[in-house]
């Protein structure tokens, strides 16, 4: 389960590309925390310690805003397209007990039967979770499936008090034959056994000597 973890935050006054430009040259991340009615406050992170925690999805932080204890979620990671530095982050107030909706990554364990591999269709499903105790991720065990087999997110095995919002129809992951393999081979394998019926059959016929 992910944990949340607390963050000293500083009121942002100032705005701008420029501003946010000398804030991120000082180890800082300029960010928003807003929800549950409240007006949206502008903050700035520490930089590396804002880092570690958003390697996690959905990351729950416990804000030490100038004194005021405030619980949010991590919602949007607004990065540079190139150097994927970390330019902005939007915040979503969260109480203790709630629920909250969130996408969660899906993770695919074990080994099919021999000869196939898993398709993965859908990366994560949305769950309706309680904010400070959202999953790292949704595990699915294929092992010793076989060519053909299906999982629908309806299958998944979700922890306890999770609910799927996702739509239970959705193909999570497929069992198929790749290319090339065991289909193929006995193909070439059926082609051979004819060819060599054939000419078997078909042979020349043996030629007189005079």
């Amino acid at each position: 389960m992910a944990d949340y973890t607390k963050l000293a935050a500083e009121t942002r006054t100032k705005f701008g590309k420029g501003a946010a430009r000398k804030l991120r040259a000082a180890d800082k991340i300029p960010a928003v925390v807003y929800g549950h009615g409240t007006e949206p406050q502008h903050i700035t992170l520490p930089g590396h310690e804002t880092m570690l925690l958003v390697r996690t999805a959905n990351a729950v932080v416990d804000l030490d805003i100038e004194g005021a204890a405030q619980l949010a979620l991590v919602k949007d990671v607004q990065r540079d397209p190139v150097r994927q530095i970390i330019e902005h982050i939007d915040l979503v107030v969260v109480r203790r007990g709630e629920k909250v909706t969130v996408d969660v990554p899906v993770v695919v364990e074990g080994e099919s039967f021999s000869g196939t591999i898993h398709v993965q269709d859908l990366a994560s499903v949305s769950l309706l979770v309680e904010a400070t105790d959202i999953p790292e991720h949704v595990t699915v065990d294929v092992e010793g499936l076989e060519d053909g087999a299906q999982v629908l997110a309806s299958q998944l095995e979700l922890p306890a008090g999770a609910e799927l919002e996702t739509d239970g129809e959705a193909l999570v992951v497929q069992i198929v034959t790749p290319r090339g393999t065991a289909d193929d081979d006995a193909a070439d394998e059926a082609a051979a056994e004819a060819g060599a019926e054939a000419g078997t059959e078909g042979g020349s016929a043996p030629v007189d000597s005079e």
